[in-house]
């Protein structure tokens, strides 16, 4: 019997995934959590039947999300991390040596399972420089005095515990824990399938910070492959990255180059006229 993966993502729009084997489930306190193997892919993440990171292709999610704002940013140190119990974006955040990083993951299924099942991505959760907070991140950036350079928001899609990251109110406790030239980046779903999201994530953002940009990538197994994300800075622009001022020959990069990270801030016009639909909204 062939086992199949089927996502339902909108009543007239669905993917399917042909599947090697399952190779482990459990109900979580928060969610449905599985490993798979995909055909195409390789092994998977899936959190209530939703893929979250496969090992073909998370190495673009990762760089983008991670690389864009470590790089605008002249020197970060403390990176704080909300979501991401898989490990890849820790991973990336350890190519940068001065770095020191606090995860913050509501799931600590999500990280015993990425340590077994994904070792590729889940043994960076292991690096002396990685601290674990097994927390809702939430709750964590209202109550906590430490401050940031730079917080990256790994969150699954707005279902579930993920709904609240989402959040005017969780951006405005973002911005108090990061530092005075600290900036944020957030992963902002599909423009095409999530189009008022998108918008008030932009205008959220717009509103609490001096400057807020959304970029773009392409990654196979996410709804239809085109995705954004949000940055938003108190003081340093994304686009003003210089490149010729940046060695990374020795990053092992596979997506991320300086050209890219430009590139990735030409917008569409149709995403233009989502985020421009949301500020008029307003």
């Amino acid at each position: 019997m062939e086992l199949w993966l089927v996502e339902q993502h909108t009543p007239g729009y669905r993917v399917n995934w042909k599947l090697k084997r399952t190779i482990y489930t459990e109900k979580t306190p928060y969610q449905e959590l599985a490993i798979v193997e995909t055909v195409d892919f390789g092994r998977a993440l899936v959190l209530d039947g939703i893929v979250q990171v496969t090992l073909d292709d998370e190495f673009i999610y990762h760089e983008m999300i991670t690389h864009v704002p470590l790089f605008t940013h002249p020197n970060p140190k403390d990176v704080l991390v909300i979501g991401g119990g898989d490990g890849a974006t820790v991973r990336e955040i350890l190519k940068h040596p001065q770095t020191n990083v606090d995860l913050v993951e509501i799931d600590e299924r999500v990280i015993n399972a990425s340590r077994q099942y994904l070792p590729e991505i889940g043994k960076a959760l292991d690096d002396p420089r990685v601290r674990i907070v097994v927390d809702d991140g939430i709750k964590y950036v209202k109550q906590t005095d430490k401050k940031y350079d730079v917080i990256l928001i790994d969150s699954s899609d707005p279902i579930g515990p993920a709904t609240g990251l989402f959040s005017r109110e969780f951006y405005q406790d973002v911005y108090r824990v990061l530092n005075d030239d600290g900036l944020m980046v957030a992963q902002t779903e599909s423009p095409l399938f999530n189009k008022e999201l998108l918008a008030g994530v932009y205008q959220n953002l717009s509103e609490i910070f001096p400057l807020s940009r959304v970029y773009l990538t392409c990654i196979p197994t996410y709804i239809a492959g085109f995705w954004t994300f949000s940055l938003a800075s108190k003081k340093y622009d994304p686009l003003q990255l210089n490149p010729s001022s940046k060695d990374l020959s020795d990053m092992a990069f596979r997506y991320y180059t300086p050209a890219v990270h430009q590139a990735a801030f030409v917008l569409p016009r149709f995403v233009q006229e989502v985020l421009d639909g949301g500020k008029s909204a307003r």
